[in-house]
């Protein structure tokens, strides 16, 4: 049996998972606006947890319909109001610890950088390593949350570009996949597409989807 190639492989799991949770949550990242930064940012936190991604997903998209998409908003918000929301979403196992974390995060946010993400960018001379030190600085946001935060993040901030996470490249070894991020940003075919890419490959992995697509393209 012929070994697929690496853009089969791509355009099939592309198939399966063409759009990236920030595409999902109608989170315009590549703006590099102070808003939508800032969703992506909480949208990171809930990922992070020990808890699905389609979870978290629905959790995000939960906060966002209540029009809790600023820091601002998100201010004006009580704990018992996100913990209501969190909940109602499927967030439970950690709807009081998560719904303190956006607080907080929020918080520091607003102080520190004016609820502009961007500052911190600047206030890191955009070097990636400190860009992760501070983020890691935010209530719920680890190496994980660093992670997810880049990579959607990477379409607008030039310096993370190509960006793949530990977890995305696993995915793409599996599937037989040069697993570095230059060579997936090349099979990706450009800047925007490679976050999709990242997380159709991650979807894939968690779904139990990897040798179904290494048979299909075969």
């Amino acid at each position: 049996m012929a070994k697929p190639s690496g853009r089969d492989v791509v355009r099939a799991a592309l198939e399966r998972y063409p759009r990236s949770h920030a595409e999902e949550l109608k989170i315009q990242v590549a703006r590099n606006t102070p808003a939508p930064l800032y969703q992506w940012l909480l949208a990171s936190l809930l990922f992070s947890a020990r808890i699905g991604a389609a979870q978290a997903q629905a959790a995000a998209a939960a906060l966002f319909e209540q029009g809790w998409r600023t820091p601002e908003r998100m201010a004006a918000t009580s704990w018992e109001q996100r913990v209501r929301v969190l909940n109602r979403a499927g967030y439970a196992r950690y709807d009081e610890s998560t719904a303190r974390y956006i607080g907080d995060t929020t918080g520091l946010l607003r102080e520190r950088y004016g609820g502009d993400l961007r500052r911190l960018r600047e206030a890191a001379e955009r070097d990636p390593r400190r860009e992760r030190d501070l983020l890691k600085a935010f209530k719920g946001i680890g190496e994980v949350g660093a992670d997810v935060f880049f990579r959607e993040v990477q379409v607008a901030w030039d310096e993370l570009y190509p960006f793949a996470d530990r977890r995305a490249l696993e995915a793409a070894g599996k599937l037989g996949l040069e697993a570095n991020a230059e060579a997936l940003a090349r099979l990706a075919g450009g800047r925007r597409d490679l976050p999709r890419l990242l997380a159709a490959l991650v979807r894939l992995d968690l779904a139990g989807e990897t040798e179904a697509v290494l048979q299909e393209v075969s």
